[in-house]
């Protein structure tokens, strides 16, 4: 099968299409032929080798994780789907490939009124959100702060925030604030002045601030806070220890991520929540798509589209 693959750590140079070995489904997988792969920035944190810690990779590698495509193969003891069923979700092997892996507890399907580039933009954003916002415990009346609210996790991070209730101010470019009400937040532009802006825009103060841009901002956070870091998050900044803030990581799956998933996209498919895809790439423009992730300004997702030359 074709897959992006890397032998070294490096810039995006260093990804290349290639013929790799096919993948089967093993016991509680099904694999799956991949009609959207999206492209997140961990991916390439990862593949510059800035994660090892957190996410040790053994090379060569294939990046991505997160997919929507047709299920092809089942492995033993799978009663959830067969084959020619549409879904979506996380996949055991890098999703940067014709044919990915996925356990079937990390699966939804996809509904119908749901594109497949739509479809592959969910999985991470979604289950990285509700996962920060659970460790945050943001609930209803509350102020939420979110830095880089315009991205994939942003949005959907202001959107599930509002969802529970919660006031949400989110940080990006000025060309993204009218895109950031239509979310449901109170748009504040980053940058020198930052926590006279917040202060501005929720008076009342900030209960929890989510970053997901890891740019600097966590001084500013804690200073929002009262000079606490309690209640901050952050799954960017590699200095989130020196602040003494949280960083999360996540990883594995949770019990119920397939089920919370498959919400997620029926909403989506009806347009009750918003992840737009910015831009769709081939399976060998990899390499162009990850410049522009790690360039930053992006709003919404970047998309892979293998079937595509």
């Amino acid at each position: 099968m074709e897959a992006i693959v890397y032998e070294e750590f490096g810039g995006p140079e260093v990804l290349r299409l290639a013929r790799v070995d096919d993948v089967h489904a093993g016991p509680g997988q099904i694999r799956v032929a991949v009609r959207a792969a999206g492209v997140n920035p961990v991916d390439y944190k990862i593949r510059n080798g800035w994660m090892e810690a957190a996410f040790p990779t053994p090379l060569p590698a294939t990046p991505g994780s997160e997919f929507a495509g047709v299920v092809d193969e089942t492995g033993g003891g799978v009663t959830e789907f067969a084959v020619g069923d549409e879904v979506l979700g996380r996949s055991a092997t890098g999703a940067y490939a014709e044919y990915v892996l996925a356990d079937v507890g990390a699966v939804a399907r996809k509904p119908e009124g749901l594109g497949w580039p739509e479809a592959a933009a969910l999985p991470v954003a979604t289950a990285t959100a509700a996962r920060v916002l659970d460790e945050l415990a943001v609930s209803a009346g509350e102020t939420l702060l979110v830095h880089g609210a315009s991205g994939a996790v942003g949005s959907a991070a202001v959107q599930l925030a509002a969802a529970r209730g919660a006031t949400v101010v989110g940080t990006a470019s000025p060309a993204n604030h009218d895109y950031l009400r239509v979310l449901g937040a109170v748009p504040v532009a980053y940058g020198d002045g930052l926590v006279g802006r917040v202060r501005e825009a929720a008076p009342q103060g900030v209960d929890a601030v989510f970053d997901v841009a890891g740019k600097g901002v966590l001084a500013d956070s804690v200073e929002l806070r009262d000079g606490t870091p309690e209640r901050i998050s952050t799954i960017a900044d590699p200095d989130a220890a020196r602040h003494g803030v949280a960083f999360s990581a996540g990883g594995g799956t949770s019990p119920d991520e397939g089920r919370q998933l498959g919400g997620y996209a029926q909403s989506a498919a009806v347009g009750g929540l918003r992840i737009p895809v910015e831009q769709t790439f081939p399976l060998g423009a990899a390499a162009r798509a990850q410049q522009l992730s790690e360039a930053g300004h992006v709003r919404g997702k970047l998309v892979l589209l293998p079937g595509e030359h």
